[in-house]
């Protein structure tokens, strides 16, 4: 009888020395992430990188891996600082920080979390980096949605051949913004355009802004800008009237306010990021050495209903941007 009960003893503890195992070789890939997406404002451009970076992940590492806690920043720096400082707090895996304010507030916040960056133009200046190389370094990379200025401006002698007067019109509290309209403009004027900046402050004086650009100018060119993406409405009841074509730096804004542009997918840029999250998270890979990412395709696109409404015949080679 003793011998029976040393061995059901022997069995227990093996057993439960095999749990004990099992318990401690658990690894971080078999838990839930933690990953804090703050997106500056809802509109087309934004929603779709957002869809994306969560489609990637969850694509790798399946929809129980991973906790998403998706906050609006409601288009103020201020409160994507409140947003991001609150991840910290909750000691979050990964932060995506979907366009520039939203990168900044995270930048500011911490240097330890690793934080990617979405829908950012152009990383050394939204950051202030001296001599940027491609790589930011320390806790933060991401992709760009830089499209080719230089063939926008292009585009906007194509489309427009008779305008002699551009308007630039972009929100200032916007340092991206203010990157692609410089060199947008320095593309016109070596093509002997006369190529002016109209930058507005917020939501509050854009219509005022944009009524002076389409009084003075022949065309009017907006960059991939958040705060016009929000407003296309307001551009285009005082454009469309006054039959001032827009040229735009992304989709979203062209199906709002433009006859023209040429996009990125916002989507495959978003899942692009989000291949690089697993790479950090699940990988193990050193987000300072990983370089900012670029779309691999532009699309020319244009707005059909805008372009019968000028009486613009489109060009040859470009898509009609679909409509719901």
């Amino acid at each position: 009888m003793k011998k029976v009960v040393s061995i059901l003893l022997v069995l227990v503890l093996g057993v439960g020395t095999v749990l004990a195992m099992t318990g401690c070789s658990g690894s971080k890939s078999n838990a839930q992430y933690k990953i804090g997406i703050c997106q500056l404002v809802e509109h087309v451009a934004l929603d779709a990188a957002t869809e994306g970076f969560k489609q990637a992940i969850i694509d790798e590492l399946g929809e129980d891996a991973v906790a998403f806690d998706v906050q609006n920043g409601q288009n103020d720096p201020n409160t994507c600082s409140t947003i991001v400082n609150q991840f910290v707090a909750n000691d979050v895996d990964l932060i995506m920080a979907n366009a520039t304010p939203a990168l900044q507030s995270a930048a500011a916040a911490t240097a330890e979390i690793p934080i990617l960056g979405t829908s950012v133009t152009e990383y050394g200046v939204a950051l202030n980096l001296k001599d940027f190389n491609g790589t930011v370094g320390g806790n933060i990379s991401g992709t760009s949605d830089l499209a080719p200025l230089d063939k926008q401006a292009e585009m906007i002698t194509a489309w427009c051949p008779d305008a002699k007067t551009v308007g630039l019109l972009y929100c200032s509290k916007e340092a991206n913004s203010q990157y692609q309209v410089n060199v947008v403009k320095t593309a016109l004027e070596q093509k002997g355009l006369t190529a002016t900046l109209y930058p507005f402050t917020d939501s509050n004086d854009l219509a005022q802004i944009c009524t002076a650009a389409a009084d003075n100018c022949d065309a009017i060119y907006v960059p991939t800008d958040n705060t016009v993406a929000e407003n296309t409405v307001i551009i285009d009841n005082i454009c469309q009237p006054k039959k001032i074509p827009v040229i735009a730096g992304e989709e979203g804004i062209c199906a709002g306010c433009g006859i023209a542009t040429l996009s990125i997918s916002y989507f495959d840029l978003g899942y692009t990021t989000g291949k690089m999250a697993v790479k950090i998270l699940r990988d193990g890979a050193d987000i300072s050495t990983m370089p900012i990412q670029y779309a691999e395709k532009q699309t020319p696109k244009f707005n059909q209903q805008i372009c019968d409404a000028l009486d613009i015949t489109p060009l040859e080679g470009y898509v009609a941007i679909e409509t719901k």
